[in-house]
């Protein structure tokens, strides 16, 4: 069986997997949570190093700061904000804290970013008499560039699917592959897709392994290879296009293409969000999940953070009046050279 199909079913199994705090350690107690919630992040999430060196402040050191805002008769509420306060000096996007009246996240990352993404400009370029293959959007456009739209992994595909959108690019000179605001999903489906676009296996990136409760605590590098479909596979060229929106399994897709000789990635740096993800609950109920297992591109890289493109390109405005995407319109130049 391919690798990356072992890897895939691991990441889903692996994925659903939750602990649980030792209760008689932590008691049920703000106190016992806020602790239980330190220690679950400070022996499982696996970018302590990094964020101290990018931002100067140990783990430590925040539950030093945090610690004097808990006390045992402070409500739910109040807990539950300075919990994600904490978490938010993680300054990752991909940290949640669930509760039944809320989710804490961390939006600082993103916020002020721009979109680079229309769904009205999608609509002129995709008309009304565009294809449809299961959760795909597809057409040629006026200059024989065939465009594909794929929101989400999370819609599923098959083989067939795939074999007939090529047919139809059959005579094109290129195609777009528009993940932008592709939040994830089955990353079966990425895998799938991204199978079709290579004719020998390939090195796409590494991933690691916790095997302690220190924070360097990491097997070595273990390479993850994309293997070529056996059905048709795609030999012209191909652009995909990214924006901060594309996170997790479509983080995973924009690797995998990246690390293949004719494709270009257009447009903005991905969100990342592809370290395997872990769960835990806290005596209270809560639970926590943020990501466990760094993963890396080919060149050794974390993906974690989102993956810079090929060609960096934003949306105009002066195009937007024009009814224009920037980014297709210059994928489009790309692909026509």
């Amino acid at each position: 069986m391919k690798k990356l199909v072992i890897l895939c079913s691991c990441l889903f199994v692996l994925a659903g997997l939750t602990s649980c705090v030792d209760e008689e350690e932590f008691p049920n107690t703000p106190m016992g949570n806020f602790e239980a919630l330190w220690k679950i992040i400070d022996e499982h999430y696996c970018f302590l190093d990094y964020k101290q060196q990018e931002f100067g402040m140990s783990w430590q050191q925040i539950h030093d700061v945090y610690v004097k805002h808990i006390d045992n008769d402070m409500s739910s509420l109040q807990l539950f904000e300075v919990m994600g306060l904490m978490l938010g000096k993680l300054y990752d996007g991909h940290v949640n804290l669930t509760a039944a009246h809320d989710l804490a996240r961390y939006w600082g990352w993103y916020e002020g970013q721009q979109t680079n993404y229309s769904d009205s400009l999608e609509r002129i370029y995709l008309g009304t008499d565009y294809r449809i293959a299961a959760g795909i959007r597809y057409k040629i456009l006026d200059d024989n560039i065939g465009y594909m739209r794929y929101e989400s992994f999370t819609n599923a595909v098959g083989n067939g699917n795939l074999t007939e959108i090529l047919n139809h690019f059959m005579l094109c000179r290129g195609i777009i592959i528009d993940i932008r605001g592709n939040g994830g999903g089955d990353l079966t489906n990425a895998e799938k897709l991204a199978a079709r676009f290579t004719n020998e296996r390939t090195l796409v990136g590494y991933i690691q392994h916790k095997t302690g409760p220190g924070h360097s605590d990491f097997s070595e590098m273990e390479p993850r290879y994309l293997d070529p479909a056996a059905s048709m596979r795609w030999q012209k060229p191909v652009c995909v296009l990214t924006n901060r929106h594309v996170f997790s399994a479509a983080n995973e897709f924009t690797m995998y293409m990246k690390a293949l000789p004719n494709v270009k990635i257009v447009g903005d740096v991905t969100g990342g969000g592809s370290g395997m993800p872990f769960s835990s609950s806290l005596p209270n109920g809560w639970v926590v999940r943020f990501s466990a297992v760094p993963m890396y591109d080919a060149n050794r890289e974390p993906t974690e953070f989102g993956l810079a493109p090929d060609v960096y390109v934003t949306m105009r405005d002066i195009d937007f009046q024009r009814g224009k995407d920037t980014i297709i319109e210059v994928a489009r130049k790309l692909l026509s050279k």
